[in-house]
């Protein structure tokens, strides 16, 4: 066979089927097209995550804030403070004036340039004005060091559009309170959080089907022997659990009693890492090389038949009932009762504490703050402490500092520092 025949006769296939042909070249190209378009989808994950509490607009929880924007800052997980939608800050005045320079390179959810007009701020002791489109001038009335920690909190313009990975499709509100809100990223992945009033019906709302995973519950009790879930245990150390003595009670006012109160603890049998003082592990200003209080039932000799009650919430009674145990088995008759908030009169209050990212605890222990100092401490070394921490720019130097605040603090005992409790995630399999 030629090779003239050849070419001749796919000539005249061609020819005879040419409309087809055609039409299978465009069907192909469609077809092509639209898979294209379609991909993302097809790849794309959705999931469904409860949360417990009552949220706003304006209050996001953090693990969904944080996908959806920046602040002027972001702070890494040993609170050293790094660059985000500002590049740049400086304080020409030792902590009272500071002046942010944002980054040219940042735009909104809808492609818009920051701009520093953008930005709203509300603070009680500090005002803002807008030096030009990139500058923002914050002046304080007194030098505060930890304030670039303050502008980590994520910032967004009306409607929530911020500049992160993620953004908002739909939300829904009741009594304006968030109900649900539906969040997507570039590749069209979609996270649906949605929002319940209790841990007890958030664990009902996933035994129902409703959400597809739970994170950061401290009790996963309910689904021992669930073999259709994953439940993975995570160390926060973002909290921690102590128990708060009340240092104007007559009976806690001794140093030496509140020590051996803490010997009689044992501070292994929590679920969490141990806690040695009021800082995370992983702070740059957190001192490991503090009193440790390991049980000594011989140092808590002086405790034996003291008298005292614990006020728990009620999420802390398996803690607070582990303590009283460990107390009787050391002769000190101890009483619990379960209370919803702090006792105007408490001997002994049991509690989960937010640690801040920055290591000044200036609100926790310094002797002026009546509305937050738990144990009504009042120590005039900590207090000078808890001043100079705050007020001193080096780095360094607030190091020195706060690893005195924490020898200080734990030798006197305002708390028994006692556990960073573990958080876990439940998820299908």
């Amino acid at each position: 066979m030629s090779l003239r025949y050849i070419i001749r006769l796919i000539q005249a296939f061609i020819k005879r089927f040419k409309a087809i042909i055609v039409l299978g070249i465009v069907v192909g190209i469609v077809f092509f097209l639209v898979i294209s378009l379609l991909m993302p989808s097809i790849n794309s994950t959705s999931e469904r995550i409860g949360i417990i509490g009552r949220y706003t607009v304006n209050d996001l929880p953090d693990e969904i804030s944080n996908k959806l924007s920046s602040g002027l800052t972001r702070v890494d997980t040993s609170g050293n403070v790094e660059p985000a939608i500002a590049s740049s800050w400086e304080s020409p005045d030792n902590g009272k004036t500071w002046i942010f320079t944002l980054n040219k390179n940042v735009t909104w959810h809808d492609k818009k340039k920051i701009l520093a007009k953008d930005l709203s701020y509300e603070f009680s002791d500090a005002t803002y004005e807008v030096v030009d489109d990139q500058t923002i001038k914050f002046t304080l009335q007194s030098n505060f060091a930890a304030f670039p920690i303050i502008l980590s909190k994520p910032l967004f313009k009306k409607g929530l559009i911020g500049v992160g990975d993620w953004k908002v499709k739909n939300l829904s509100l009741a009594g304006g309170y968030l109900q649900k809100i539906e969040i997507t990223d570039k590749n069209d992945n979609k996270i649906t959080y949605k929002f319940y009033p209790s841990d007890a019906r958030l664990k009902l709302a996933f035994k129902l089907g409703q959400v597809d995973r739970i994170n950061n519950i401290q009790d996963v009790d309910d689904f021992d022997g669930w073999k259709t879930v994953v439940i993975d245990k995570s160390s926060s150390h973002n909290n921690f659990v102590g128990l708060f003595f009340n240092t104007d009670s007559e009976n806690l006012k001794s140093k030496e009693i509140r020590q051996s109160l803490a010997y009689a603890i044992d501070k292994e049998g929590f679920d969490g890492d141990r806690a040695l003082g009021p800082l995370s592990p992983d702070s740059w200003g957190y001192n490991p090389q503090v009193k440790p209080y390991s049980r000594d039932l011989e140092k808590s000799k002086d405790a034996k038949d003291f008298k005292i009650t614990i006020s728990t919430l009620p999420n802390l009674l398996k803690t607070a009932e582990k303590i009283k145990n460990d107390w009787e088995e050391a002769g000190i008759i101890c009483d619990v009762q379960v209370v919803t908030d702090i006792p105007e009169n408490f001997e002994a209050f049991l509690a989960t504490v937010d640690i801040p990212k920055d290591p000044d605890q200036y609100s926790l222990w310094h002797s002026t703050q009546t509305a937050t100092n738990i144990s009504n401490f009042k120590n005039a070394r900590i207090d000078k402490l808890l001043e100079d921490g705050r007020t001193e720019l080096d780095q360094e130097t607030r190091k020195k500092i706060y690893l005195d605040f924490q020898r200080f603090l734990v030798e006197d005992i305002p708390a028994v520092f006692l556990y960073h409790p573990s958080l876990y995630s439940v998820s299908r399999k």
